[in-house]
């Protein structure tokens, strides 16, 4: 992509983005993902009730009387985005293609991140790892990683998202907040890898699909192509048979998938290519409160 043409796709993303952020995701964000713990923030004058367990001593001898701490929530987070970057991300049948999506929502985050003052860094996965950008703060490092999401070109094509994870566990040290967003399209098996992830981080899974995966049209003879393998073959689609098979596979994998979510005590979200992401984002924040 041209630099010019970036650039614009760029503000395009942000004043889009920006925007979603600040207005409607501000009080959903800040109290659906919770800080690290308690910061020491004052002293004052103990009150009849309070807990004397939070008597500051030192002050209390300096004052000759009793002084308490007093804390506030630590708000400050680190904030993961764990991007998939393989080749099924590169379909799309509607209005916007799943990568689009996928950075859309991936700037909204960014953006709620930054207003609350958080960290946010990012790791693009294929069946490697493409990239990592280590998480700061600020907006020039948003923009950053939003060029990044338009415009990374991956090694790879295939998927492995337990790899990705076991990456964010060894490399990130102190508890984060992590969203990986994927079309979830893979064939490796990561409950284990994701259970370990979201024993140590606060992991959400955030599944983005087109409408035209979940069911194949009669269409008459096409041929088909591995996004990832890159492997075709031709397929009847005027065979109820071949319809319904598929059908099948695409149910029995979102119910494999769910049920990973479940057991690894993973908050998740499943958005079409057709919905509205931002109600999608708003009912997740919901589930956390």
């Amino acid at each position: 992509m041209e630099t010019s043409e970036l650039l614009k796709k760029v503000r395009q993303i942000e004043i889009k983005t920006r925007g979603l952020s600040r207005n409607i995701f501000a009080g959903q964000y800040h109290s659906a993902f919770k800080g690290r713990g308690m910061a020491f923030s004052e002293v004052r004058e103990y009150e009849y009730g309070d807990d004397i367990r939070d008597i500051d001593w030192n002050v209390t001898a300096r004052y000759s009387k009793p002084y308490i701490k007093v804390f506030e929530e630590e708000r400050e987070l680190t904030v993961m985005l764990l991007i998939d970057v393989s080749g099924s991300r590169d379909f799309g049948t509607r209005d916007i293609m799943k990568k689009d999506m996928i950075t859309e929502i991936a700037a909204t985050l960014a953006f709620s991140a930054m207003q609350n003052n958080d960290k946010i860094g990012v790791i693009f996965f294929s069946d490697r790892i493409e990239k990592f950008i280590p998480p700061q703060k600020g907006k020039k490092h948003i923009l950053y990683i939003i060029r990044e999401l338009i415009d990374f070109h991956p090694q790879k094509t295939n998927t492995n998202i337990s790899q990705v994870l076991k990456y964010m566990t060894n490399a990130i040290k102190k508890r984060c907040t992590a969203f990986v967003i994927s079309d979830y399209i893979t064939g490796d098996k990561y409950e284990h890898a994701l259970t370990i992830a979201n024993n140590k981080h606060d992991m959400v899974a955030i599944q983005i699909y087109d409408a035209r995966e979940t069911e194949m049209p009669s269409i008459g003879l096409v041929k088909i192509k591995d996004a990832e393998s890159g492997n075709e073959k031709w397929v009847d689609t005027s065979l109820a048979s071949v319809r319904n098979e598929y059908r099948r596979w695409w149910e029995n994998r979102q119910t494999e998938m769910n049920n990973t979510f479940k057991k690894s005590h993973v908050d998740s979200i499943s958005i079409g290519t057709d919905e509205d992401y931002v109600k999608a984002l708003i009912n997740l924040f919901s589930k956390r409160n």
